[in-house]
């Protein structure tokens, strides 16, 4: 039984600007007690959905107006109270928020105080579509639980490794240092964790290590890790830059912004949301789900194919690009929804790349699983590996080593 007086449980919020996301951990053993899903807050059909993994029992929902933040974090410490895993347990050792945007000086896990939500706001410029309502999440937690820890993790902290080099832009640099532009990088909780977990499936020490990590979900990131720490990401200044993603456009020539104000009269909100919400595979053929665009290659479908086409074509240019700046590579790695289910996504990326080292095994390549795996053949020079990724556990690991007592 766990005491407490030594409290091993983190919960794991994720706070978007319409829901909250929530998994409760116990660090002790790293069993996940509960988790859950608090979705379109602000609206009249609001609902919360949550699993009592402790229990094994049946997934429940309940549906309602939640109002804001408030009301929606009061109805998860509900359902979790239902389970006796309350807020006000005694067992709760701290609270872990993912913030997407930390910039240059938030660069580590960090327990909350009001100089570092000052400094999460001031950063609102830069990512508008996330600090906001991470910083509603944090508040809302500190109101909950004022005596509990509430520590931040930051989405950028993993890619503030890289050299000036990767990470500065070549503009004028008065310009760029006046209103911190700069490449900062995203994903960072899942590229540290899949990083790390990858140089445990080849057996190896991360310091040993180098890696060229692929995150390939609705939002797409790559990066390049040297020795565990890293050395370049594709995602810059926001989550825009990069890979062809769900409804992103990734990398872009930046005078398509001016061509589309001036030809076509549209103005800087509506390119940003063109590029943002109406691009990447959505904006080439309709869909952004990798299994309707394979659905509709087998079935003939000529825009689906070229969408597929382009999305790999940017991926394999981001692998033989890392692999030029890393200059030796132990390992590509896939990660997240579509870079740990979507086969076809896999074989085609390496597809080509034998004189890199690269290669897939069709038989291990299509064979499903849950766990970290190598799919290449035993003769590959550089290994191809599949390693879910699991940003909760990093987050409730990165928080409960700052506040577990020593």
């Amino acid at each position: 039984m766990t005491s407490p007086t030594s409290p091993t449980r983190i919960l794991v919020l994720n706070s978007g600007s319409s829901s909250v996301k929530y998994q409760l951990i116990d660090m002790a053993d790293r069993t996940r007690l509960a988790a859950g899903l608090a979705e379109r807050i602000g609206e009249e059909t609001s609902a919360v959905s949550h699993e009592p993994l402790a229990t094994g029992g049946e997934r429940r929902t309940r549906e309602g107006r939640l109002a804001d933040h408030d009301a929606a974090l009061k109805a998860i410490a509900d359902e979790l109270a239902v389970d006796g895993l309350g807020l006000d347990s005694p067992d709760l050792a701290a609270i872990g928020h993912r913030v997407v945007h930390g910039g240059l000086k938030l660069t580590e896990p960090t327990v909350v105080d009001d100089a570092v939500l000052g400094e999460i706001e001031r950063l609102v410029p830069v990512a508008p579509l996330h600090n906001p309502a991470n910083v509603t999440g944090i508040r809302t937690a500190r109101r909950l639980r004022p005596d509990l820890p509430q520590v931040a993790v930051f989405d950028t902290a993993f890619h503030s490794t890289m050299p000036e080099h990767a990470a500065r832009y070549a503009i004028d640099v008065e310009t760029a240092d006046a209103h911190r532009v700069r490449r900062y990088g995203f994903h960072g909780t899942s590229h540290a964790y899949v990083s790390r977990k990858a140089a445990q499936l080849l057996g190896k020490d991360p310091a040993e290590v180098n890696l060229i990590v692929l995150h390939l979900g609705n939002g797409a990131s790559a990066s390049a890790v040297r020795g565990g720490r890293c050395e370049d990401t594709s995602m810059g200044l926001t989550p825009l830059e990069g890979l062809v993603m769900g409804t992103r456009s990734g990398d872009i020539d930046p005078a398509v912004v001016f061509h589309l104000g001036r030809v076509a009269g549209m103005g800087v909100d509506e390119v940003d949301e063109l590029l943002n919400k109406r691009s990447g595979l959505l904006g080439l053929c309709g869909a952004n789900d990798m299994r309707e665009i394979r659905r509709r290659i087998d079935a003939g479908d000529a825009a689906a194919t070229l969408a597929f086409d382009i999305y790999i074509h940017r991926l394999k240019k981001y692998i033989g690009a890392y692999y030029a700046v890393l200059g030796r590579v132990d390992a590509v790695v896939f990660t997240a929804g579509v870079g740990e289910n979507a086969a076809p996504v896999r074989e085609a990326a390496v597809a080509g790349l034998e004189e890199l080292g690269l290669a897939v095994d069709g038989e291990l390549n299509a064979a499903g699983g849950k766990e970290a795996r190598l799919i290449s053949p035993e003769y590959a020079r550089v290994k191809v590996a599949v390693v879910p990724t699991d940003e909760e556990l990093e987050i409730a690991e990165q928080t409960y080593a700052l506040v577990a007592p020593s």
